[in-house]
């Protein structure tokens, strides 16, 4: 199989839009990366970089070693799953599965091998002879990977390929995409803005902002050592919370409390980080509190998203959100809540980048 790398990747569109600003990444063999990020972010263009629909204006990308920054599409071995599915409407399910082998001229014997192998793999046994409008959107998602996986390529590349599915069936098939993949020993570039396909289907996750690669790491790395603020807050659902705080010595001031820093930061203001999974009803105990007034309960099933005024003097009240449990009645109560200093997240107010323990 073949390592793909991408070399101070850049385009620019005109001086105003610039969408990909210097990345640099690698995807090796087995490895299934996602570009996460919000639209407009640069993801796409770097997919479409990478099989060839658009040309970097500075920059290399890397397949098996070779160069192929300035090679035609058909000449790459890559294999795109396209957002619409791209399924030819008059032609079979096998015919779409066989189609990209045709026009290679492959023998017949072996296209009908690697339909039947895909097939069995993907469940299309039973819908070989039908055509896409006879399917329903899993049956056609499965198709559109089918048709990239016979091609046996170096790379897979996947531009968002659930988001036409509704929330079920994306969760199925999102399992189905996993096991796929995951006995597939080439490298997998995914491109989505759903941070829960990213989380759950990677090995490594580029989060992008603006143009720019904020962070490339581990699902697990992400989530729990974002790299900035952005990636804190983008990359968790519900979102993490994310307070302005001024320093004072050892501690902070959240609001009309004080808080112990974890951090050795030589700057007047921190972000202070807390996701709401991590926020509890406090112990007698405990010093690191603040204490507010719940004002919204939201009912999430495991558990209820309770959103928290904490008092800040003259100024408007902070907001903290909490996961507690699903069978207490937590409206309008007056809470008091830890904000463990172990599970705090800091970041520098001026430029967002975290300030390591």
């Amino acid at each position: 199989m073949a390592k793909l790398e991408l070399l101070n990747l850049n385009k620019t569109f005109t001086a105003s839009v610039v969408p990909v600003k210097d990345i640099s990444l690698t995807v090796g063999d087995g490895e299934f990366l996602s570009l996460l990020g919000p639209s407009g972010c640069g993801k796409s263009t770097i997919l479409r970089m990478i099989a060839g629909l658009e040309t970097p204006t500075r920059g290399n990308v890397l397949i098996g070693g070779k160069d192929v920054t300035n090679m035609p599409p058909g000449d790459r071995n890559i294999a795109l799953v396209f957002q619409s599915y791209a399924l030819y409407p008059h032609m079979s399910v096998y015919e779409n599965l066989a189609a990209g082998l045709k026009l290679k001229r492959v023998p017949t014997g072996e296209i009908n091998q690697r339909v039947q192998e895909v097939s069995r793999i993907l469940g299309l046994d039973e819908l070989l002879r039908r055509k896409p409008g006879q399917l329903s959107g899993g049956q056609r998602q499965r198709v559109a990977v089918g048709r990239a996986l016979v091609r046996k390529s170096d790379v897979f590349l996947l531009d968002e390929p659930l988001s036409n599915l509704d929330a079920l069936l994306r969760e199925h098939v999102r399992a189905e995409l996993k096991q796929i993949f995951e006995a597939q020993n080439a490298p997998v570039v995914y491109v989505t803005h759903d941070q829960t396909e990213a989380m759950t289907l990677s090995t490594k996750v580029a989060v992008l902002n603006n143009g720019y690669l904020q962070q490339l790491d581990s699902p697990d790395r992400i989530y729990t050592h974002p790299a900035n603020q952005f990636v804190a807050g983008f990359v968790g659902s519900p979102q993490m919370n994310l307070v302005t705080v001024s320093k004072q010595g050892a501690f902070v001031t959240l609001g009309d409390f004080k808080l112990p820093i974890a951090v050795a930061a030589d700057v007047p203001q921190l972000v202070l980080g807390i996701r709401p999974e991590h926020i509890r009803i406090a112990h007698p105990e405990e010093s690191s509190i603040v204490k507010g007034k719940v004002f919204l309960v939201e009912n999430l099933g495991l558990y209820k998203l309770v959103s928290v005024q904490v008092p800040n003097g003259q100024s408007q009240p902070i907001v903290l959100r909490s996961l507690l449990s699903p069978t207490e009645d937590w409206t309008n109560r007056e809470l008091t809540l830890a904000i463990p200093p172990e599970q705090t997240h800091w970041f520098d107010a001026e430029t967002g980048e975290a300030v390591r323990r």
